[in-house]
């Protein structure tokens, strides 16, 4: 079995470090997954159903097609959701694997990693206006 010793001081504080990074970035990839969300709905037209979504459009050029069939974007933004989500699965599996080594200095890195990533990232998402009623 391999084990990993930090026998210094330095090499500790560079762990923690690379974890408290990692752990920031699987915040921000959280908010940006987000956004990207936001974006999918708006560019699909709220009247598309499934299937408009799987129908071929002919257009005149190819120019138009990439900017005109709902189809396309919904294809590009649903592979590009795929592409964040499978980053972020990773991220978090590698935070998980840190937070396993029984390390209390690693975990300390990870919880503040991951408040320090709320904390710089969460402010960046638009706030949805709330519906008076009344």
């Amino acid at each position: 079995m391999y084990s990993v010793r930090v026998v210094c001081l330095a090499g500790m504080v560079l762990s923690v470090l690379v974890v408290l990074l990692l752990a920031v970035l699987y915040e921000t990839i959280k908010v940006g997954k987000a956004k990207l969300f936001q974006k999918t709905k708006l560019a699909i037209p709220p009247n598309l159903n499934q299937e408009h979504l799987l129908e071929d459009h002919e257009c005149v050029n190819s120019v138009t097609l990439q900017y005109s069939n709902p189809s396309q974007r919904w294809f590009w933004f649903h592979a590009g959701q795929s592409l964040v989500h499978i980053i972020q699965v990773v991220l978090g599996y590698l935070v998980m694997l840190c937070v396993m080594s029984y390390n209390s200095w690693i975990f300390l890195g990870v919880l503040m990693g991951s408040a320090i990533g709320y904390y710089l990232a969460y402010p960046l998402l638009p706030q949805t206006p709330s519906i008076v009623t009344g």
